[in-house]
């Protein structure tokens, strides 16, 4: 059978745009969740925080809180991953207006990534404009210890390499532009403040700076990958964030990163140690109270810093 034949670049165009349309979200959609949310709630957050796996406590923190199940909002996807509670909390985290997310969404458990991203460009119509991303990392570089905090500089996107980009298609103008830079994709002065914290905190053994790598998932990397992902200059890697961060800073958020490392990559073919998911969850409630204590205070030290600018 013969491919079909267009006349003109504008209709190729134009059945892509339909195309995508029917696989994937409107301007539309996007925006009757947000007003769906922001009829729901008197919060205006101006703070989103996603957790990762185990890091969901950050989520109970917040004050005066009304709190949305995934599946009750229109056009939200469905958590699926032990860990991940799946559920949408409004409320005030230290006197900021902030909305977190117990439970992201992945590449892994069958969603695109148009899919996967939906409710960051979601926060940006609710008045969103600083994303804190958490996630539970792998530790590749040897110097990093279970339950160290790495505040990300940077990442590596290897799904990326291949296409797997949660802006591949028609770019949305509602948004942002088409060939968005990502050489300043981790605020530098949230990075900044987010280490001086940590030490303010005692937690200065803990806190680091580094690189982080998202693959696809859902198995654990071989030895042969987490050196190879390491001399690539990785020193922490996991299984999302990286597309959240590439859409939020698509539509103008300003993001800071922060994976906490529940588990160190076997990079030895003579070591016996296996990683599983129970081990990231565990390593994760054990140092949840250091990461809720850091963002607690930085997301109130990220106020007075806009203040000052």
């Amino acid at each position: 059978m013969s491919p079909p034949v267009y006349g003109t670049q504008m209709e190729l165009e134009g059945k892509i745009i339909d195309e995508v349309r029917r696989r994937g979200y409107t301007y539309e959609d996007y925006k009757k969740t947000a007003d769906w949310l922001l009829s729901n709630t008197e919060h205006r957050p101006t703070v989103a925080i996603v957790c990762g796996s185990g890091l969901g406590g950050l989520g109970e923190l917040l004050k005066d809180q009304v709190a949305f199940h995934y599946s009750d909002i229109p056009n939200f996807p469905h958590s699926t991953v032990p860990g991940h509670a799946g559920r949408l909390i409004f409320g005030n985290l230290n006197g900021k207006p902030c909305v977190c997310m117990q439970g992201r969404f992945h590449f892994y458990e069958g969603y695109p990534l148009w899919k996967v991203t939906f409710p960051i460009r979601v926060f940006r119509l609710i008045g969103v404009e600083t994303l804190i991303v958490t996630n539970a990392a792998g530790g590749l570089n040897q110097d990093y210890k279970v339950g160290d905090m790495m505040v990300i500089k940077d990442h590596i996107n290897l799904p990326g390499f291949s296409g797997q980009n949660p802006l591949a298609g028609p770019n949305d103008e509602n948004f942002g532009p088409r060939f968005p830079p990502m050489s300043d994709a981790y605020d530098k002065e949230y990075r900044k403040l987010a280490l001086a914290v940590g030490r303010e905190q005692g937690l200065a053994e803990k806190m680091r700076e580094g690189v982080y790598c998202s693959i696809g998932g859902p198995n654990f990397e071989t030895i042969a990958e987490c050196r190879f992902l390491n001399k690539l200059g990785a020193d922490a890697v996991g299984m999302s964030t990286v597309p959240e961060v590439i859409v939020g800073r698509h539509c103008g958020l300003k993001v800071l990163g922060i994976s906490l490392i529940t588990n160190k990559a076997v990079m030895d073919y003579d070591n016996e140690t296996v990683a599983n998911h129970e081990e990231v969850l565990q390593a994760g409630k054990n140092s949840a109270k250091s990461m809720e204590k850091l963002v607690t205070v930085l997301v109130k030290r990220m106020e007075l810093n806009n203040d000052m600018c």
